[in-house]
């Protein structure tokens, strides 16, 4: 299948690629080639400072950055320049596609060398038609063996339709349980994790659950859109199944069919705070807040750091962690090496420091609370609660809750549609959840979106 996803002209543009500056396929192995010039500017694209605070943290050729974080200075006399573009409404996706068409044609110092990718749409640039990302191989790297340690599912989402890694990644997301303590105590009588988490078990336990905090006035999520992820990483085939036919149809599978029918069921009935809709938004931060009657978060290791964190304004220690009602993951940052880089070899040093050297990794989890990509790794870590206890959850060790359930992800099939079919699905039934459209409604408003955002969409299919 044609991947019409991406731009006729980076397809056009990315079809003959050539290493700069010293003659060499971009497929001719890159590392391994002790005649390559290796570039003095090293362009890394990625949409914040994440993997620049922890690149510094671990690779060792780091010798000084900048004040305003856009130069990093190696000690070899090389220098990696930020290319930083938001997330936000496909604006780094779009400046970085832009990038990767000029790639062939561009200057050795204005070549993307390094780009990351994240789950929702990683799909779309290890497709090996596309070619945009190198495979890990063509850099020297023996992804069987320096990867061996990383949780399978990891190491799926990084490669392409032939199970060729053309990524990696220092992160593994599962999502656990986050909790108020001080609610757990009043309605609950207690705020132990292990007799919250047997509270918390399975969906129709938490819904038992749901009623107790609905009794004394709390809800037990924010939003609809909180548990999302939990049921989009249960469906059994993805959004958009690869064909050879121009029409392109999305699949709606039953599995969101159950998130929106079970959705409506608890906004109906009080188990979320109709004022929150949706997230990443200014009701949804303040849900996270001390005057907040929201018991609980589905949410990664990132999520507590970077969302809960932040917008908690009481004392530390009034969160903690537990089991979901099901295993789920929910993001993953992909560093991968451009087609066309002239910097082969410091794409290798860096892949390999970030996401294959466990004491890094470890190194990571302790700084920065994520949850890396080592099994043994993160096994020494849930053992570890004085190293890896947390503050803000009170002392307790988070890592003991994530570690199983990352051992029981099963990542659901990849499509490049995945980001926009995941956000324009809950938009389009946000409206019908708030009473605003009928059901019916909100399906054809989903279909007009969806056709919208990717043009080669002919036809959505519904599950029943």
């Amino acid at each position: 299948m044609k991947r019409k996803f991406l731009s006729l002209v980076l397809a056009s543009a990315m079809s003959v690629t050539m290493l700069a500056g010293c003659g060499n396929k971009a497929n001719d192995g890159g590392a391994g080639n002790s005649s390559q010039k290796e570039g003095k500017i090293i362009n890394i694209y990625s949409w914040n400072d994440e993997f620049r605070q922890r690149l510094e943290a671990v690779y060792p050729q780091v010798e000084s950055t900048s004040k305003d974080g856009t130069v990093t200075k190696l000690k070899d006399g090389c220098e990696i320049h930020w290319v930083i573009n938001p997330n936000q409404d496909g604006v780094y996706q779009q400046k970085l596609d832009e990038a990767l068409g000029r790639q062939a044609d561009a200057s050795a110092d204005d070549k993307v060398d390094i780009f990351l990718s994240e789950t929702d749409y990683v799909f779309k640039y290890t497709d090996k038609d596309a070619d945009v990302a190198m495979p890990l191989k063509n850099l020297g790297i023996d992804t069987y063996k320096e990867f061996a340690d990383q949780y399978d599912f990891t190491k799926t989402t990084a490669s392409d339709s032939e199970g060729v890694m053309r990524g990696s990644t220092w992160q593994c997301c599962p999502g656990v349980l986050v909790y108020r303590r001080d609610i757990a105590k009043k309605v609950f009588g207690t705020d132990d994790p292990e007799k919250i988490g047997e509270k918390v078990k399975d969906w129709d336990t938490l819904k038992k659950s749901a009623e107790q905090l609905k009794a004394k006035g709390y809800y037990t999520f924010s939003s609809y859109a909180d548990t999302f992820r939990l049921y989009g990483n249960s469906i059994s085939k993805s959004w958009v199944t690869p064909s050879d036919s121009q029409d392109t149809t999305v699949d709606v599978d039953s599995k969101v069919m159950d998130w929106i029918n079970d959705s409506k069921q608890w906004l109906d009935a009080g188990y979320f705070d109709k004022t929150v809709k949706g997230q990443w938004n200014d009701d949804w931060n303040k849900a996270m807040g001390s005057k907040s009657k929201v018991f609980a978060f589905l949410l990664p290791a990132w999520g507590i750091d970077f969302t809960l964190k932040p917008n908690w304004d009481g004392k530390e220690g009034e969160w903690g962690v537990t089991n979901p009602p099901q295993e789920y993951n929910w993001g993953g940052s992909y560093i991968h090496a451009a087609t066309g880089t002239d910097n082969t070899k410091h794409a290798k040093e860096i892949i390999l420091a970030l996401t294959a050297n466990k004491d890094n990794l470890l190194k990571i989890s302790e700084k920065y609370s994520d949850f890396t990509n080592t099994k043994s790794g993160m096994k020494e870590a849930a053992e570890n609660d004085g190293k890896y206890a947390s503050k803000f959850l009170g002392g307790q060790n988070p890592f003991k809750y994530f570690a199983p359930v990352a051992e029981n992800i099963k990542i659901a099939p990849l499509s490049a549609y995945d980001q926009g079919c995941v956000e324009l699905i809950q938009n389009s039934f946000s409206d019908y959840f708030q009473g605003k459209v009928t059901y019916d409604k909100a399906k054809k408003n989903f279909e007009t979106a969806i056709k919208e955002r990717y043009a080669d969409v002919k036809k959505v299919n519904w599950a029943k």
